[in-house]
């Protein structure tokens, strides 16, 4: 059984925060699946993702390509992902199910704590998934490093 964690991202940006938990994801031997809410949105961050560091090259595709089951982290809008992940990072709000929780080996959810709607649908999700007896783990940046705050 996983965990949701709950990243509320103060200080950088998610274009900054999701490069770490991706390489570490990767690190712990997971495919990945990044879900979000707009194609155009996951556009952007495919672009990001290609221009970050040469030394921090992560290895991804954006969905609707023919080799998405082949994918480590798979850019994704939709709710099942093709590339089989361990560890799913939902981001800008998307939908997080109990079921996802409890099948994966990790679940995080990324939320802008600056944008208040961003915020409430984070507190919904928590309520909703620890409401479904998952484990969730609340982690807040606000020091200036990664602290986890609470725990269900």
């Amino acid at each position: 059984m996983g965990e949701a964690y709950f990243y509320h991202l103060t200080r950088r940006p998610l274009e900054a925060v999701l490069p770490d938990l991706l390489g570490k994801s990767l690190g712990r031997g997971w495919r990945v699946a990044v879900r979000g809410t707009d194609p155009q949105r996951m556009d952007w961050l495919d672009q990001k993702l290609w221009q970050g560091p040469e030394d921090g090259f992560l290895p991804h595709g954006l969905s609707g390509g023919p080799h998405d089951a082949d994918q480590p982290i798979l850019l994704t809008t939709e709710m099942q992902a093709v590339n089989k992940p361990g560890c799913l990072m939902a981001i800008d709000g998307a939908e997080v199910v109990a079921e996802e929780v409890t099948t994966l080996d990790r679940v995080c959810v990324l939320f802008d704590g600056r944008d208040g709607a961003a915020l409430q649908r984070a507190r919904d999700q928590w309520r909703s998934l620890t409401g479904a007896g998952c484990k969730a783990q609340y982690w807040s940046e606000e020091s200036g490093r990664w602290e986890k705050k609470a725990e269900s």
